[in-house]
């Protein structure tokens, strides 16, 4: 019994113990258990003020009281009660001189020395940037010739590809010529300028597909448009070798947007009797002869009726140098697409495959490019985009950038006074 009332005393004195001790021990404050990172408030404070446009939207109104003392009501609204701040703000001029425009703060006696800062640099909602791209040394000649028809460029005419490629490719190129007809076309095969330009050393874009449109003196010229010794009806492949031909002596880049090259010739007048098979009149075959041809010609050797070849690939993607130039140039096409006219020409005819859009793809051992530029050893190269219509013309587009790489310079602000810097220092009441 004794030792029962013993043990029932020894824990009434531990706990009364314990009572005092925790009555008398002194506990630390909230703010040093869990103390307020003033740099990381200031700097949240400052984002989400700017994040809901009310900093872009007052600080470039000096002058307005009204609106400062929005600002004021919103900070005062962000912030904890037992927050003190000063909020400042600047003007940078373009030599980079820093100029106080305001100044506002919620107390009188100074934010201690363990007061903190942030700042954010806010740009008017006015200011417009621009780039200047260099400009390429060449002529770009881009085919829109009124009296010819296109081929594989379903939902679109050869004319509305050449509007839309002059807009896109126009401010990179030393000068932009639109080859207006069939007539024109021959003036510059012949080496004749159209408007005072430079003929060699051009680019030439051929809008039209798989067809090619041929002038009048080529069409009707034995040996210079159309071979009448072929062993069958495909004659007009001789007018492709010519363009091969000029490529090589003029230094010419020959860009094909889609399908098969060459396939066929156009001239709505000439070959106002002929069709392709499918109802596009103003148009005569010329198989897989015609891209040969060209090849033959770009390759500046002589001229044999043979056949070329392509593949069906199917689905490619775009290289790794490819999506470094798309948001380089701004020029963002799917980084999908299917191709059924892919090419395996490198190192054959002179020519090395540079500038490769898509990923090369292997079937059995032979390696096959949807779409490059293949630069000739002696003069002239060819660019072929070999995917399935309907045609994207941002594919040649971003392989003509891709292969003469111009550079953008970044054009200076068109607006004066256009940025301000923003300034947030906080501190604790009683922070010493």
């Amino acid at each position: 019994m004794m030792r029962t009332v013993e043990a029932i005393l020894v824990i009434a004195i531990l706990a009364s113990a314990f009572a005092i001790g925790s009555l008398l021990t002194a506990l630390p404050s909230p703010r040093q258990v869990s103390s307020i990172n003033l740099e990381e408030l200031s700097l949240t404070t400052l984002q989400t003020l700017d994040q809901n446009n009310e900093l872009n939207q007052i600080v470039f109104k000096s002058n307005v009281a009204a609106s400062w003392g929005s600002l004021q009501t919103a900070l005062q609204a962000s912030l904890p009660s037992n927050i003190l701040y000063n909020f400042s703000v600047y003007n940078i001029a373009n030599n980079g001189q820093y100029t106080l425009l305001n100044t506002f703060s919620n107390t009188n006696t100074g934010l201690g020395t363990n007061s903190k800062t942030a700042s954010i640099v806010v740009p008017s909602s006015n200011i417009t940037f621009s780039f200047t791209p260099q400009k390429i040394p060449r002529t770009l000649y881009i085919l829109n010739c009124s009296d010819a028809n296109g081929w594989w460029i379903t939902g679109y005419t050869g004319q509305t590809l050449a509007s839309n490629l002059q807009s896109l490719l126009s401010p990179y190129f030393n000068r932009t010529v639109m080859v207006q007809n069939t007539a024109q076309l021959g003036q510059i095969l012949n080496g004749t300028s159209l408007q005072g330009e430079t003929v060699k050393n051009a680019t030439v874009i051929n809008t039209f597909g798989e067809a090619v449109p041929i002038p009048a003196g080529y069409y009707s010229s034995n040996n210079i448009g159309y071979d009448t010794n072929s062993q069958d009806t495909y004659h007009y492949a001789r007018y492709p070798y010519m363009l091969g031909l000029r490529a090589y002596q003029y230094n010419w880049t020959w860009v094909s947007i889609v399908g098969w090259p060459f396939y066929y010739v156009s001239n709505t007048a000439l070959l106002s009797g002929k069709q392709n098979g499918w109802g596009i009149y103003g148009m005569n075959m010329t198989a897989t002869y015609g891209f040969e041809a060209f090849l033959e010609g770009l390759n500046n050797q002589g001229y044999s009726y043979a056949q070329s070849s392509t593949n069906s690939i199917g689905v490619v993607n775009l290289t790794a140098s490819a999506l470094v130039s798309c948001n380089y140039y701004g020029i963002y096409p799917s980084q999908y697409q299917t191709s059924t006219r892919a090419l395996n020409i490198n190192n054959t005819f002179g020519l090395t495959a540079t500038s490769a859009v898509f990923n090369p793809v292997q079937v059995s051992g032979v390696t096959w490019l949807a779409a490059a530029t293949y630069k000739h050893n002696g003069g002239g190269a060819f660019t072929a985009i070999g995917l399935t219509r309907i045609p994207d013309i941002r594919i040649p587009a971003l392989a003509l950038l891709m292969y003469y790489h111009p550079t953008l310079y970044a054009a200076a602000s068109t607006s004066s006074s256009s940025t301000r810097l923003v300034v947030l220092q906080l501190g604790l009441q009683g922070g010493g």
